[in-house]
């Protein structure tokens, strides 16, 4: 994403309240659940809601959204997604792995659109593709088919590295699962060991980058998951006190000082999910809205982190990147 586009979806978050609409009488009411909170997801939240008024839809004007984010609490999204299925909602966007799996649980009847980084079949949200059939559909992005790639793109910067470490948040099993059996099968391809160090707090990444130091691993892969994505300061903060060349997804970790972002477009993903939103809110059913992927994946580098790590990024990374930062 690039500045102007940052600059865009900031805007169009300041416009839309993050909180619960008031609800509008013959209006409808449209669901949004996700993991995390709205501060820390403010730039996804905004590509949604651009994809929503791309659809024709806008906040108040006349459709209302009703607000719920767990705060990086997973635990509390099965009573969050139970207490929108009470009410009369045209539609759930379900948003983030974790809240799409509550809003399945939680009905069976109200139209659903998920965002995920994971395999919707492998979640058990849809049994197929093309014909999801029942009463969900949504987006999928391509980042835990690409997550084993970020260990190689690392070990390409690191060619001589033996231990490396995997940061997971063990509180999303099935996101865990999906990516954590290709991760051991790269490392073992590489010849590396591979640590896995667990962390869904703040406290336990402060714990999570001082164990590396221990292992004296020479880096670290951030596994795709809501809790690391919405963090790339704090990441890319840590990953420079303690010198640990470490890859995320997203340009934002890369431009907060992080070595490598690699992954696809949570922003284009997003706009996906609002413009499905806004056709099932038209009427659509989500049983004949095929699920749409979205393919576009990016590399960011930061030379300045390079440099003052003494790391010498091969030319043929460099000319790949999608930007780098000087």
């Amino acid at each position: 994403m690039r500045r102007r586009e940052v600059f865009f979806l900031l805007a169009t978050v300041a416009a839309f309240p993050i909180v619960a609409s008031a609800e509008q009488p013959g209006m409808p009411v449209l669901g949004f659940l996700n993991v995390e909170s709205a501060h820390n997801y403010a730039g996804p939240l905004a590509a949604f809601l651009k994809g929503l008024a791309e659809a024709g839809f806008v906040d108040g004007r006349n459709v209302t959204i009703e607000y719920r984010w767990a705060n990086g609490r997973s635990e509390q999204l099965p009573d969050l997604a139970a207490e929108l299925a009470h009410k009369q909602l045209a539609v759930i966007a379900a948003t983030s792995t974790p809240a799409a799996i509550a809003a399945k649980a939680a009905t069976s009847t109200i139209p659903i659109v998920f965002e995920t980084a994971s395999d919707p079949i492998r979640l058990g949200l849809i049994p197929s593709l093309n014909r999801p059939g029942g009463n969900v559909t949504g987006v999928t992005q391509t980042n835990v088919e690409v997550a084993p790639k970020r260990l190689e793109l690392l070990h390409e910067v690191l060619p001589f590295a033996t231990i490396l470490g995997l940061l997971i948040n063990p509180t999303d099993p099935a996101l865990v699962n999906a990516q954590l059996k290709d991760f051991l099968s790269a490392a073992r391809i590489l010849k590396v060991e591979l640590h896995v160090l667990n962390s869904s707090t703040d406290s336990e990444l402060e714990k999570a980058f001082a164990d590396l130091k221990e292992l004296r691993a020479s880096g670290l892969v951030i596994s795709t998951d809501p809790f690391f994505t919405s963090r790339p300061d704090k990441l890319a903060q840590l990953a420079t006190r303690y010198a640990i060349p470490a890859i995320s997804k997203g340009r934002e970790f890369a431009a907060a000082g992080g070595l490598l972002s690699y992954g696809s477009d949570t922003a284009d993903s997003y706009r996906l999910a609002g413009i499905y939103t806004g056709r099932v809110l038209k009427g659509e059913k989500p049983a004949d809205l095929p699920v749409q992927q979205a393919t576009k994946v990016e590399l960011f580098i930061n030379m300045r982190t390079a440099k003052a790590f003494g790391v010498t990024l091969p030319l043929a990374l460099l000319g790949r990147a999608d930007e780098v930062f000087e």
